[in-house]
């Protein structure tokens, strides 16, 4: 029986809303109320000093806090200590109690500022055991110059919190102290490695495909869900090398060597669930549906910091050389794709030695995190770099046969690794977890009692054990053993040349991500880094049986054989989730789940479209490139749209919008908000309907014939209701460019079974795509005039297609009072899933904004002034204050600021300077 000291999970609220107690703010109103103390008084009093002059102990020299017209800070220091000193003490001051939370999260203590509405997302977290794996990174691995930044930054930290009551660093303590006594604890090297941890799993690659994939085997065959994973389409979306291989003599990737081909024939997933994991799964999966769908609802109990994890998230990266460039410099582009969050994930500034030297290295600027030291993306003084996500599969989870005594591994039973873990409550009370883990790592389905009754009726092969009381499932995950990816980070950010650049690469472990490279020499390049399993059976696909030693993996691809570039002749790099390179041209297994290239494609065209004829690509081109909104799904399927036959004369309103439309999704437009709708409700009646109900958005109610007739049957029809279980955000089917893959084929199979529905109370069934099709944009219609009016020339896709920055704890529920105070927006979006402008939405949940460019640089190689970045919101983190949302508007305009990096421009861009001294 699966050791389980906690609660059954709670009926889930939405992503957004996990991380309040509601009883805090009706405390906070009960005692407090509208008016008094409590007012925007109260709020400012945390606001930071950022002028004159603040005594830091710690600090062994003076430090120059320069700010400019939107708060951004460039720190000027003479040693590397002082400069994450002041970098630690200046992060706090604006967004430590973000800090603060995330801190919690990654430790798996929200409870204890939260509640005990957080104690089994905290023990979802303690299983996985984040804070204990940065720890032994801290203490074990990272280089002795990691741990004295760390420690600086730290230092810094906690100077800004010394002597300072809670309420006086952020008004959300104050709301806090309403609730329960909170005290803030000193921050720690650890608290800031440990974010790492957060980042690659919410960048873990294809472990949801790999739950919903055996999720979808109570409804639909082998056959039908290979149909829904297809292969990825490099006859249509190139990867991002196009050459190279492993030169198996010397061990390595060498980019010169041309390929063989581009791997068209790799299969989205091979076959059946149990195909590529022995018959002695295939089975046991389809018993497996309490297991895995109560697994899929504890993924979604725990907060994304940086986006739903699933096929959409991602990025844009490009860059471009000199010769196609106005500056005959390089010019490099990086919006990652993340959850729209208040404040932003990321916050801007620059660290500069005064005199770089070998005691005084760093002299770089962009984005960095929050609560780590040192510059995530951006630039120094010799090169630029960007993030994209690889989508590396990087987890794979195991279906364990357990008992009492252990878990069955080749015939005999070994024991499990143990250890206990206390949860602390806000207001008092603990909670003891027993955390149980197998040679693969830690049993992830232990944190649900519902999962005691697994396996009770799952029919399994003869060659799989006796179910017994059931399997559990293990997660093994390359997050969970120690890295380097910290020391990665400082690397990168004194990196001067390619050669560094790539050595520095190499630690960056986890998360895997697609790197990108220009120099001021006229270097561009690309490496995928990252520790990426090498697996010795089974493809990563579907859950592997934990009792056959043969599906261990056998350890991971080297460093060397990793796929690269530099100066390809095409003269640009572009990364957007797509696949990295043709599967006939690299032999190991990277991931069966990339993302489907829509957009890495589009901006490919957009690139040759400009470069053509000589042409050449300016600073503001890339930021044009960056808005760019068109539909891929609309350019297929809108043609057929205009060819249904519509009698319905509110309907064929609605259908005239599509004429002349040329598939952009600019916030005004009607032919945009139209199709969008009609692209969903086609999804939901061809597949969405299909889904088993753990797929299925919550709310999303249908009667079906029973997988499993154990509910109340209609007699007469034979049905049974079942309503969605997934959170809206990751439901399914999501829209994403995987669907558009799924749809590409199925447009020319007219009679295809997907097409088929059956009838209800309202509507007739469809036998063909066309009648799918015609339903579809009825329903499209109905949708849109109760959402938006009656009047179709008052619609627009902005108005369905809304983002609100919310305050990701007290902002996502209680008094509106509260809500209004933390939270802004809401602005009226184009762009789209899966467009270039990835304003994603999930086209099962809704046409909410989920996820956005998070930030938007565009880097001018060599002549770092002329760069230009924007963020999301601001560089506070403070309600009211100036900075809070101070960029937001122009985000939502597609404009950036300009980037200070030289001290002449730095120093005329100061609007405000605090010197901080010894």
């Amino acid at each position: 029986m699966p050791s389980n000291t906690t609660a059954p999970p709670a009926k889930k609220k939405g992503r957004r809303a996990r991380l309040i107690v509601l009883v805090l703010v009706l405390a906070l109103v009960g005692g407090v109320g509208f008016g008094g103390y409590w007012g925007v008084s109260t709020v400012r009093g945390s606001f930071p000093q950022t002028t004159g002059t603040i005594r830091l102990d710690a600090l062994s020299g003076q430090v120059e806090v320069k700010r400019d017209a939107y708060g951004v800070p460039q720190i000027y220091a003479d040693t590397e200590a002082d400069l994450f000193r002041a970098q630690g003490f200046v992060q706090a001051q604006d967004r430590f109690y973000e800090m603060d939370v995330r801190r919690h999260m990654t430790s798996g203590r929200l409870s204890e500022m939260f509640g005990k509405s957080q104690v089994n997302t905290d023990a979802f977290l303690r299983t996985l055991g984040w804070h204990r794996i940065a720890r032994e990174e801290y203490d074990k691995v990272l280089s002795p110059e990691t741990k004295k930044n760390l420690q600086a930054y730290a230092e810094g930290v906690n100077a800004y919190l010394k002597d300072r009551d809670p309420s006086d660093v952020s008004v959300e303590y104050a709301a806090l102290a309403f609730s329960h006594t909170y005290e803030i604890e000193p921050w720690t090297p650890v608290d800031s490695v440990a974010w790492l941890k957060a980042m690659a799993w919410d960048l873990r690659g294809n472990m949801q495909d790999e739950i919903d994939r055996s999720l979808m085997t109570s409804r639909l065959s082998p056959a039908q869900i290979k149909q829904l994973y297809p292969a990825y389409p490099y006859e249509l979306h190139q990867p991002i090398v196009e050459g190279g291989a492993v030169d198996e003599a010397k061990g390595e990737f060498d980019p010169s060597v041309k390929a063989s081909g581009n791997g068209g024939t790799e299969s989205g997933t091979s076959g059946s669930a149990g195909s590529t994991n022995g018959g002695s799964v295939d089975n046991a999966l389809q018993g497996m549906q309490s297991q895995l769908g109560a697994l899929s609802e504890s993924l979604d109990e725990i907060p994304a910091l940086l986006g739903p994890n699933g096929n959409g998230i991602g990025s844009n990266s490009w860059v471009i050389a000199g010769k196609y460039t106005t500056s005959g410099k390089p010019l490099l582009a990086n919006d990652p794709h993340l959850a729209p969050q208040m404040p932003s994930l990321w916050y801007q500034m620059g660290l500069h030695c005064r005199s770089v030297s070998a005691t005084c290295r760093y002299d770089v600027a962009g984005y960095t995190f929050s609560g780590m030291p040192g510059v995530i993306i951006g630039h120094n003084d010799s090169i630029a770099w960007g993030f994209t996500n690889l989508g590396a599969d990087v987890t794979d989870l195991y279906l364990e046969k357990v008992s009492g005594e252990g878990y069955l591994v080749d015939g005999r039973t070994k024991p499990f690794t143990t250890r206990e873990e206390t949860i602390k409550i806000a207001g008092g009370g603990s909670r003891l977890i027993t955390v149980r883990s197998t040679g693969y790592g830690p049993v992830v389905s232990d944190r649900s009692s519902e999962l005691e009754k697994v396996g009770q009726k799952a029919p399994v092969g003869n060659a799989a054990p006796d179910r017994g009381t059931g399997y559990a499932v293990s997660l093994q995950w390359t997050a969970l053993e120690p890295g380097k990816s910290m020391d990665a980070v400082f690397e990168l950010n004194r990196a001067k040349n390619f050669k560094q650049f790539r050595a520095a690469a190499k630690n960056f472990q986890v998360p895997s991500q697609n790197l990108i490279y220009a120099d001021t020499e006229g270097t561009i390049g690309y490496q995928a880094p990252g520790r990426i399993p090498e697996r010795a059976k089974g493809d990563g696909t579907v859950p592997a049986p934990g009792w056959d030693s043969s599906y261990r993996w056998k350890g991971y691809i080297p460093y060397e054989e990793l796929p690269y570039e530099e100066n390809p002749e095409r003269g640009y790099i572009v990364t957007a989730n797509q696949a990295v390179i043709g599967a006939d041209a690299y032999p190991a297994l990277l991931t069966k789940d990339w993302g489907y290239g829509s957009r890495s494609q589009r901006i490919n065209d957009l690139i040759e479209s400009k470069i053509k004829d000589g042409g050449k690509i300016s600073p503001d081109d890339m930021r044009t490139m960056q808005m760019d909104n068109r539909s891929e799904i609309a350019t297929l399927l809108n043609p057929l749209l205009l060819k249904i036959d519509i009698s319905d004369r509110y309907v064929r309103e609605a259908q005239k919008l599509l004429e002349g439309w040329d598939y952009t999704q600019e916030p005004d437009s009607a032919a945009a908000a139209y199709f969008n709708a009609v692209w969903r409700n086609v999804l939901k009646l061809a597949f969405g309907d299909k889904l088993p109900k753990e797929l299925r958005a919550e709310g999303d109610c249908i009667n079906v014939r029973p997988a499993d007739p154990t509910g109340p049957v209609d007699e007469q029809n034979k049905r049974v209701r079942e309503c969605g279980q997934r959170d809206a955000e990751s439901a399914q089917p999501d829209g994403g460019d995987r669907w558009y893959e799924v749809v590409r084929p199925l447009l020319k199979d007219e009679d295809s079974e997907w097409w088929k529905t059956e009838a209800n109370r309202t509507d007739q069934a469809t036998e063909n795509r066309d009648q799918l099709l015609a339903r579809a944009m009825e329903d499209a219609r109905w949708e849109l005039t109760a959402k938006l009016g009656k009047d179709v020339s008052t619609w627009s896709w902005g108005r369905l297609h809304q983002l609100t920055l919310e305050n990701q704890t007290l902002g996502t529920a209680g008094p509106d009072f509260v809500r209004t105070m933390l939270n802004r927006g809401p602005w009226n979006l184009g762009g789209g899933e899966a467009a270039v402008n990835a304003t994603g939405w999930n086209a099962a949940g809704g046409y909410e904004v989920i996820w956005v460019p998070s930030m938007r640089m565009v880097v001018n190689v060599g002549d770092w002034d002329r760069s230009r970045w924007i963020n999301l919101t601001g560089a506070s983190g403070h309600a009211y204050h100036s900075h809070y949302a101070d960029q937001t508007e122009k985000w939502v305009n597609g404009e950036l600021l300009d980037w200070s990096f030289g001290k002449a421009a730095v120093d005329a861009s100061t609007k405000e300077t605090l010197v901080l001294r010894p």
